[in-house]
């Protein structure tokens, strides 16, 4: 065998071994400052379990009509927190911290069997129903924020007898968010498993705290609580390798194939000054979809009810106004 040939062969097996074993000679250390969820639940907050999972929901207002709200990532319900008061004026709110995150259970690898990975989109939208049957709710307006807004469009699709509006707030519909399919694999390495909840830890940090000032038009308007709201998700146990379960089990929606099918009516609300989800997507959702109106807000970013708290209710009241019957229980 030729030298030259010999030194590339050498090179190549010693960049596999590396590759191979590399990930395992990282060091874990343990999560700091983290507690179990339940020393963190409000007075407001309650757990429901939903197939051995426990789910944290917030509720406010009462009354027949019926509004459910789904947190976009790495978010929880706290998200909703300055809207949730003037919206259970409207009836009865449940907002829902989506399975990894905020105060809801995080199932770690081996807790679950083949084909039943909780992380799933699909899983996702049964929990989120499981819910609104424990509570006795048979129809609410979905409310999705980003990622959220995905689980509540998959709702409109699968089960449109379980949705009477929705309001999708900087969604994601048109894909390329989501691991290339050839990448996928390798997600689900054990190297990666390794990596992936160091990786997720930077969210915990300096990262995430850029990844959210970057959802805001005017990064100076966010305040301390809108900071401990957001940070939430990180006080909890595991909350690292759940996130990179979340992460792992990401797919393509694919809803934008399935719009025209989307019968219920319908908000798309936008940020104009959005750099997550460009305002010319919404736009083209809310065309695509048979029964939407655009509620463009101007000098808002991705996270419209956050940081224009006020001007997000007057859009959504407007809305709502104009439908012909309120949800129904």
């Amino acid at each position: 065998m030729p030298f030259r040939i010999r030194i590339f062969l050498s090179i190549f097996l010693a960049l596999f071994v590396l590759l191979a074993i590399g990930p395992f000679l990282i060091p874990l250390p343990e999560l700091e400052n983290t507690v179990p969820a339940e020393s963190l639940a409000a007075e407001a907050g309650s757990f429901i379990e939903v197939d051995g999972v426990r789910l944290h929901v917030r509720e406010a207002g009462n009354g027949p009509a019926a509004y459910l709200l789904l947190h976009g990532y790495p978010a929880n319900v706290e998200s909703w927190r300055k809207i949730l008061p003037e919206l259970a004026l409207y009836g009865r709110v449940v907002a829902v911290d989506r399975i990894g995150f905020g105060l809801s259970d995080r199932p770690l690898p081996g807790s679950w069997s083949r084909g039943d990975n909780p992380y799933l989109a699909e899983a996702q939208l049964e929990r989120a129903l499981a819910v609104l049957d424990r509570l006795g709710i048979d129809q609410a307006v979905w409310i999705g924020s980003s990622s959220g807004a995905i689980v509540a469009l998959q709702a409109a699709l699968e089960r449109p007898e379980r949705v009477a509006a929705l309001v999708l707030v900087g969604a994601p519909a048109y894909g390329g968010r989501s691991p290339p399919r050839w990448l996928r694999p390798l997600l689900h390495t054990p190297q990666m498993d390794r990596v992936g909840p160091l990786l997720m830890r930077q969210l915990g940090g300096p990262p995430g705290m850029n990844l959210f000032a970057s959802q805001w038009t005017v990064p100076e308007r966010i305040g301390s609580d809108d900071i401990s709201s957001f940070r939430r998700t990180f006080e909890v146990e595991d909350w690292d390798r759940a996130l990179w379960e979340v992460s792992k089990a990401s797919r393509p929606a694919d809803v934008d194939r399935q719009l025209a099918d989307v019968d219920v009516p319908t908000l798309v609300v936008a940020g104009a000054q959005d750099e997550i989800v460009p305002p010319d997507e919404s736009e083209r959702l809310a065309r695509e979809l048979p029964r939407a109106t655009l509620g463009l807000m101007e000098d808002c970013g991705h996270l419209p009810h956050e940081e224009c708290p006020s001007a997000f209710m007057d859009v959504v009241s407007d809305w709502l106004s104009t439908l012909a019957e309120p949800a129904g229980r």
